[in-house]
């Protein structure tokens, strides 16, 4: 029990001290911390317009109501 008590203690430490290491290092922004933000602004824009064309101009008829397009068939006995 002692043993690994200490090992674990140790290899705590050890990822610790890496974790520190890595925060310490300068970090340069790559693509995403840049433009990351923009691109998913770009992206929502241009599927709003495309949709919201779609949905307008596209001639499309939803037929949503029945009514007036579902007849009753007559009763049979």
């Amino acid at each position: 029990f002692c043993a690994s008590h200490s090992l674990q203690r140790s290899s705590a430490r050890g990822v610790q001290r890496t974790a520190v290491r890595q925060a310490h290092r300068k970090h340069e922004p790559d693509f995403h911390d840049k433009y990351g933000n923009l691109v998913l602004l770009g992206g929502a824009a241009a599927f709003t317009t495309v949709w919201g064309y779609v949905l307008t101009q596209a001639g499309i008829e939803w037929g949503l109501s029945p009514v007036g397009k579902v007849t009753p068939k007559e009763w049979r006995e």
